[in-house]
């Protein structure tokens, strides 16, 4: 099977050009056609040599990933459901979704954000995530996770997705090259051209990747945290055990965060086990001096998960402490409820 030429950022695209005797600035041009002018095969590459054409056509392939189901929530968000190859004799979908939120009146113009997935399944082991109950079934290549975003885009035409978050199934950093060179193809004016600054990236808490994903890319941070002791994160992330929560926030506060821009903290809710008036000045101890902010989100409730939602006064009640603390802290109202398209629901059922 040829391999799929979006699997390859620009330095690799460029690196065959010089083996093939092909010009490196070629690359750009290939690139621009495949991604930016959405070509399915190499014949429409005009503005190329046939006889690069032909050795293009002869060595890749040009993919495209379409929803084998796509899902209607009453309020609004869709749900996309992607069968891919499977791996080892293993079943691998993975799901998207799409979230329309008004941002403000007055003209300006919504926002839809698309949600996107890295990973079929997910080894985080997360107890609060049904996603975790599937387990690893394999990571996606580039090509695949690209092709979430291009079938979202041409889903939600004519509105424009606004802004892109890796918080679908499986754990970017765990799949980081892969990620990182969609990253490259999503924001590269050759590809398609989405500013950074609309690009969100969420992790568990991989420390040794985080500083590289600050480093070699631009878009923002979200690191789920949960919890505020080692003991209770490590019973409900597993991740823990490996990078506690000091070696996490150390390195955090070691990034060298662009001027402006700050970290997201994810706290799910959960009744009874991490919202209580402790737990929210423990939250303001952890985070005082770096330059973050709290999303709050509820739990998303799923069969079998052993976890109720904190009631929303409580939610309230937690925030309002962050606040007088000092803390900028949100609640991230759940969309997608009625068709399992809310955060920690995502199980490619």
């Amino acid at each position: 099977m040829r391999p799929d030429i979006q699997d390859l950022g620009r330095t690799a695209l460029e690196r065959w050009c010089v083996e093939a005797g092909v010009p490196r600035w070629r690359a750009g041009q290939i690139l621009a056609g495949v991604h930016r002018k959405g070509a399915t095969a190499f014949e429409e590459l005009s503005a190329l040599p046939k006889p690069l054409r032909a050795r293009l056509a002869a060595e890749f392939a040009i993919g495209r990933l379409a929803p084998s189901r796509v899902l209607d929530a009453a309020d609004g968000t869709r749900k996309l459901l992607f069968e891919l190859p499977a791996a080892d004799d293993r079943r691998a979908a993975v799901e998207s979704v799409l979230i329309p939120q008004e941002e403000r009146t007055g003209g300006a113009r919504d926002r839809l954000t698309l949600c996107i997935s890295s990973q079929a399944g997910c080894g985080m082991g997360c107890a609060f995530c049904a996603t975790a109950r599937l387990g690893l079934v394999r990571n996606l290549g580039p090509a695949e996770i690209v092709g979430q975003v291009r079938a979202g885009i041409a889903l939600a035409a004519p509105r424009m997705v606004t802004n892109v978050v890796l918080m679908g199934m499986g754990e970017p950093l765990a799949n980081y090259d892969a990620v990182r060179t969609a990253l490259e193809i999503l924001s590269a004016e050759w590809g398609f051209a989405l500013s950074p600054r609309r690009i969100t990236v969420s992790t568990v808490g991989l420390v040794p990747a985080i500083p590289r994903l600050i480093a070699e890319t631009r878009v923002n941070l979200a690191v789920s945290l949960s919890a505020t002791t080692d003991a209770q994160r490590a019973r409900l992330m597993p991740v823990n055990r490996r990078y506690p929560l000091g070696a996490l926030l150390t390195a955090c506060r070691a990034l060298a965060l662009p001027r402006r821009k700050r970290i997201t903290f994810e706290y799910v809710m959960l009744a009874g086990e991490n919202d209580s008036d402790a737990d929210a000045r423990r939250l303001v101890r952890l985070l005082h001096g770096l330059r973050s902010k709290v999303n709050l989100i509820p739990f998303n409730p799923f069969p079998g998960s052993g976890f109720a939602p904190s009631p929303r006064e409580r939610i309230e009640e937690f925030q309002s402490c962050l606040r007088a603390h000092g803390l900028h802290a949100t609640i991230r109202e759940s969309r997608g409820r009625d068709i399992q398209a809310a955060c920690g629901q995502l199980a490619a059922a």
